[in-house]
């Protein structure tokens, strides 16, 4: 059988002979796309209410946020547009340079480079109120290594060998370290979601799975019996446990948090009319606790309109996983399913207080430059395998 691969993709039977066919706009996965500019809308509208009473307070344009809002989400399907024109085969051949490029940004942020930001020495700030987290983009660079990595069985193996596993491992395992050197668990737990993840994907014996699981709550175990957290890092998981014991303190987010999406009943008070949101009494409203807004503004019924929405991303991106061309293609889109399902359920699940607080925006929703960056990245991933699956799919 003989591919013709177009620059977007598609694909016509003619015997035995695959020739270049429908337009690549036509090939796009439309009900992806089209439910991602709905987040996307959505969580401007989110954005705007959090920000435009605090700015107003403040003499400063209330409209400010929204703008950089609008502008970054610009970037962004710019940046998504660009990787979904690339052949996704061909990052094979780049992903070791991604990788190091990923490695070589998360170094800046521990040189003096780096800048604190909510207790979390991540950023690097470019100037003009702008700053980069280079640990969004090192989640592309890690999808990616993987895929290459695992995704291409030895002769006479069904998935990948040991080699490779362990390959994989210490190489995930190099910008998950300076990861939670900044430190950020937040990012260090949609690694390891990511990770595993992509193992089981690949074929991976179970032996593993079950090892790194095993391993990794030792590991916590250690962490919290050899006191490795920083004091903020456990006055949130105590919060998590007991939100009571420090309403003033580590517990006020959380309870704020769960005040203000349990004050929104079921259809909620209306976009804009928050007094929760209106008072700000929830810190980060426009990033990390942008579901709040909803809760709180567009009630139980806005609520789970984004949740089936970042469903029906999740859906399509296995959808895409299970017509790849290839396994390099599959674990592509896999990986980005799952960092895409753990942040969105991490995000959700800590505003209602199901999940320690974590400094996680909601993927499409939240406010952020360089989250919102690695997101429409991510995107184009999936738009570029779907580009080129299977052309009997």
């Amino acid at each position: 059988m003989k591919l013709d691969v177009g620059t977007l993709g598609g694909y016509r039977e003619r015997g035995t002979v695959w020739t270049r066919g429908a337009s690549g706009l036509r090939r796009l996965d439309w009900t992806l796309l089209l439910t991602v500019l709905v987040l996307s809308i959505i969580g401007a509208l989110l954005v705007r209410s959090a920000t435009f009473q605090i700015l107003t307070e403040q003499g400063k344009d209330p409209e400010s946020f929204l703008k950089r809002h609008i502008l970054n989400l610009v970037i962004g399907v710019a940046l998504g547009g660009l990787v979904t024109v690339l052949d996704y085969r061909l990052l094979r051949a780049y992903a070791p340079i991604l990788y190091g490029l990923a490695c070589i940004g998360l170094m800046a942020v521990l040189s003096p480079l780096g800048s604190t930001i909510n207790g979390s020495h991540s950023w690097i700030v470019i100037g003009g109120g702008f700053q980069v987290q280079p640990s969004e983009f090192a989640k592309v660079g890690l999808v990616v290594l993987l895929a290459m990595l695992l995704g291409e069985p030895r002769d006479g193996e069904v998935g990948p060998g040991r080699r490779d596993i362990l390959l994989a491992l210490v190489l995930a395992g190099v910008p998950g370290v300076l990861i939670m050197l900044q430190p950020d668990l937040g990012t260090t737990l949609v690694f390891t979601a990511v990770v595993l993840g992509m193992l089981a994907l690949s074929g991976a014996r179970k032996r593993w799975l079950v090892g790194l699981v095993g391993g990794g709550l030792l590991t916590a175990f250690a962490v919290f019996f050899f006191g490795l957290l920083k004091p903020y890092q456990l006055d949130r998981f105590t919060a998590f446990l007991d939100p009571s014991a420090d309403p003033r303190g580590a517990g006020y987010n959380a309870q704020q948090a769960r005040i203000a999406v349990g004050s929104g009943g079921f259809s909620g008070k209306g976009l804009f009319q928050g007094e929760q949101t209106g008072g700000h009494f929830v810190p980060e409203q426009q990033t990390d606790f942008i579901f709040t807004v909803a809760g709180e503004e567009l009630g139980f019924v806005g609520g789970a309109v984004i949740v089936v929405l970042l469903g029906v991303v999740m859906w399509r991106g296995l959808r895409i996983a299970t017509q790849a061309a290839d396994l390099f293609g599959t674990l592509i889109a896999a990986g980005v399913v799952c960092w895409l399902a753990f942040q969105s359920f991490e995000n959700i699940g800590m505003t209602l207080g199901i999940m320690p607080i974590t400094g996680l925006p909601l993927p499409f929703v939240s406010y952020g430059g360089s989250a919102t960056f690695a997101n429409f990245i991510a995107l184009g991933l999936l738009q570029a395998v779907h580009l080129r699956r299977r052309p009997f799919d």
